[in-house]
């Protein structure tokens, strides 16, 4: 069973710990806003990559087939949704560049959650990396106890890193009070979020 505690973590450590765009959006947010509005989103990405787990090991094979098809139509969506929020993201930045700090929440807790589970859940690359991953690792889930060990596992590991990554960015925050911080912190994620979301739909 240790084993299996082992491959979750290692395997939400690893879907987790690159910083790419999602990343890099969740840190600048929680700069913006509050500790509470970032861990709300941590837990909005970790949430996704555990219901991932999860159908992976209900069955990773099944849904990594599905997804093909329509893999090209998934990446084109997922880079126009990362498209909308970067511009949206500008557009605050820019029109609260002159507003006093406490006008800054960009979002509050439940909305930062819903809208990190829906900019995680329409990258289906995390699908299909824990399908392989369980697929390459059957012994590991050949059972019930087993699967549901290594999706809190997993679960648990991205949640943690996330939750890192929301702390980074509330002490960040605390050190860009001023108006041209937050406006720097907010086109900055906007162009990061911009970045990936033309890299996605390029391929």
């Amino acid at each position: 069973m240790l084993e299996v505690v082992v491959s979750g973590l290692v395997t939400g450590l690893a879907i987790a710990v690159p910083i790419g765009a999602v990343g890099a959006f969740l840190v600048t947010l929680t700069a913006r806003t509050s500790w509470r509005v970032g861990s709300a989103a941590a837990l909005g990405v970790a949430t996704v990559d555990g219901v991932y787990a999860a159908a992976a090991v209900l069955g990773g094979a099944a849904l990594a087939g599905l997804l093909a098809p329509v893999a090209d139509a998934l990446r084109v969506v997922s880079g126009l949704v990362l498209l909308g929020i970067a511009a949206l993201t500008a557009l605050h930045a820019w029109s609260r560049r002159s507003s006093p700090a406490r006008s800054g929440r960009v979002v509050g807790p439940r909305a930062a959650y819903l809208l990190f589970v829906g900019i995680t859940a329409v990258n289906p690359t995390t699908v299909v990396y824990f399908a392989a991953v369980v697929l390459g690792n059957r012994d590991l889930v050949d059972g019930p106890v087993e699967g549901l060990v290594f999706v809190a596992a997993a679960f648990a590991a991205s949640a943690l890193w996330q939750l890192g990554l929301a702390l980074a960015g509330a002490g960040l925050g605390r050190t860009i009070t001023g108006p041209r911080g937050r406006l720097v912190t907010g086109l900055v994620s906007a162009v990061v979020v911009a970045g990936l979301a033309v890299r996605t739909i390029l391929g």
